[in-house]
């Protein structure tokens, strides 16, 4: 019996699809947890770290990367906006979006990451693929955060009365989609 097993279970591992899908897993679930991990010990309540929290919170260094774009890209088009404390961005004397945990867009992130690193290839190529991809998903969020902030001063509802944390993540999980397609079809002309 413990032979068997042991069989079925080298013939398990020898199943490319499902070694992919087992690196995926774990490659996410790293990602994933251990972002919430920084987000917990990064914040002055519970377990909280200081070395943590001083060097290693990158989920604030993006939060504050998405204001400073979203203010930039407003400045484009003269709309002048204020970074306020506690991760806002308002207008004067306007509304404003805060930055919270949720809207760094870090499930994506990890989704990508996952996907790339978990496929066979090149090292440099995962990392321009890594690097590109998130990139990409950076760049809508924050065109989701300039978008949010423009139509709750302007009175704008949301298209299809659907919140905006939905559309950022279907339009997240399209271009990955579409990145994925272009990834596996550059596997190609290799």
């Amino acid at each position: 019996m413990k032979t068997l097993v042991k069989q079925s279970t080298i013939k398990l591992l020898r199943n490319p699809f499902l070694v992919y899908l087992l690196k995926f897993a774990v490659i996410f679930c790293v990602l994933y947890f251990g972002t919430l991990a920084v987000i917990g010990l990064a914040s002055p309540v519970g377990w909280y770290s200081p070395f943590v929290d001083h060097h290693m919170d990158y989920v604030s260094w993006l939060k504050n990367s998405l204001i400073n774009a979203s203010k930039f890209i407003l400045s484009i088009f003269s709309i002048p906006t204020v970074k306020e404390p506690g991760f806002m961005l308002s207008y004067p004397h306007g509304r404003a979006v805060i930055i919270a945990m949720d809207c760094v867009g870090y499930g994506v992130y990890s989704f990508w990451v996952a996907f790339v690193v978990a496929n066979k290839g090149k090292s440099i190529r995962k990392l321009m693929w890594v690097v590109g991809g998130l990139l990409a998903l950076w760049f809508i969020n924050t065109i989701r955060i300039t978008l949010v902030l423009v139509a709750i001063n302007k009175g704008w509802p949301m298209p299809l009365g659907i919140d905006h944390h939905t559309w950022f993540n279907i339009c997240a999980y399209l271009l990955i989609f579409l990145m994925i397609w272009l990834y596996d079809r550059s596997k190609l002309a290799d």
